[in-house]
C-alpha cells in the first residue's frame, strides 16, 4: 500500500521536482573484479580490483579543480594480537614486558583520489576511523604505553597487512575509477569489507559496501584442517617427516 502511495506521488509529481529529486541523490556505483581469493601452497599473495562510475565526474586534480572524490577502505577479520618487547639479560635477549591487543583487524588497506585527510575534515575523518592513526588500538587493561601501539603499527605496515595510500584512486574518462588493494603471503582466510565512499565537498555523501572471502584450497585447506582438528597427529607427521629428510640427508652425505 505504502509503494502504491510513493509510486502515485511521484507519478503526479511535476517534472522539474523529479530532477531536482534525481540530482539531489549522488550516484555512485561500486563492484569487485572477484569476491573470493584461493590461498594454495604455492600462493604469494594477490590483489584485488575494486572498480566503478559516478554520476558526476570525479575531479582529477581535486586540489585546484574541486569536484567529486573518491575513497576506499578494505579491513578484514578482526584478532587479538600480543606485542612483546626484547631485553637484554647477561648478553641473552629474551621475552619482556608485553600488551596484549583483543580486536586488532588482521587486514587495513585505504587508498582515495587523495589522502584522507586532505579530503574531510577531521571530526568526520576520526569518527568515520579513516586512516592508520584512527584505529581503535586498546590494549587489555589499558596499562600499555604508547610504544607498545607504535610497534604494532610498524609490524604490521612491514609486513603489508596495513597499508595507506599505497597507489592513489585511478580515473579515467572523467567518471571511471579504479584502485587495486594488495593483499600479501601471509593474509587471513576470512571474510573482508570494502567500503567506498563518494566524497563531495569535504563530506561523504554516498557509500557502497562490498565483501570479498579469502579461503584455503588443495593441499593447503587439507593441512590446515588437520592442524586445527587434530593437532596432536599434525605434531606426530611434522615430526616422523622431519626425522624421514634428516635419515635421507645423512645417507645421501654419506653416499657422498
Amino acid at each position: 500500500m505504502r509503494r502504491a502511495i510513493l509510486l502515485a506521488l511521484l507519478l503526479s509529481a511535476p517534472l522539474p521536482a523529479l530532477t531536482k529529486l534525481a540530482l539531489a541523490q549522488p550516484a555512485l556505483v561500486a563492484e569487485l573484479a572477484e569476491t573470493t581469493v584461493e590461498i594454495t601452497t604455492g600462493f604469494t599473495g594477490a590483489s584485488i580490483l575494486v572498480f566503478g562510475t559516478t554520476a558526476r565526474p570525479i575531479s582529477a586534480t581535486p586540489a585546484t579543480a574541486p569536484g567529486d572524490e573518491i575513497l576506499i577502505v578494505a579491513t578484514g577479520p578482526v584478532q587479538p594480537m600480543v606485542v612483546r618487547r626484547k631485553i637484554r639479560v647477561l648478553g641473552f635477549w629474551l621475552n619482556g614486558p608485553s600488551a596484549t591487543f583483543p580486536n586488532v583487524p588482521g587486514y587495513y588497506a585505504i587508498v582515495g583520489t587523495r589522502a584522507p585527510w586532505e579530503m574531510l575534515a577531521e571530526p568526520d575523518r576520526l569518527e568515520r576511523r579513516l586512516g592508520l592513526d584512527t584505529l581503535p588500538l586498546r590494549a587489555r587493561g589499558g596499562q600499555a604505553s604508547p610504544a607498545f601501539r607504535a610497534a604494532l603499527l610498524d609490524l604490521k605496515q612491514q609486513e603489508g597487512l596495513w597499508a595507506e595510500q599505497v597507489a592513489p584512486v585511478a580515473v579515467s574518462g572523467g567518471q571511471l575509477f579504479n584502485a587495486r588493494l594488495p593483499l600479501p603471503a601471509t593474509v587471513a582466510t576470512g571474510e573482508y569489507a570494502v567500503q567506498v565512499l563518494l566524497v563531495r565537498q569535504s563530506r561523504v555523501v554516498a557509500r557502497q559496501e562490498l565483501i570479498f572471502n579469502v579461503q584455503r584450497v588443495g593441499t593447503a585447506a587439507s593441512i590446515n584442517a588437520l592442524a586445527r582438528q587434530q593437532p596432536a597427529l599434525y605434531g606426530l607427521l611434522c615430526i616422523a617427516i622431519a626425522a624421514f629428510a634428516g635419515w635421507l640427508g645423512s645417507v645421501v652425505f654419506r653416499r657422498g
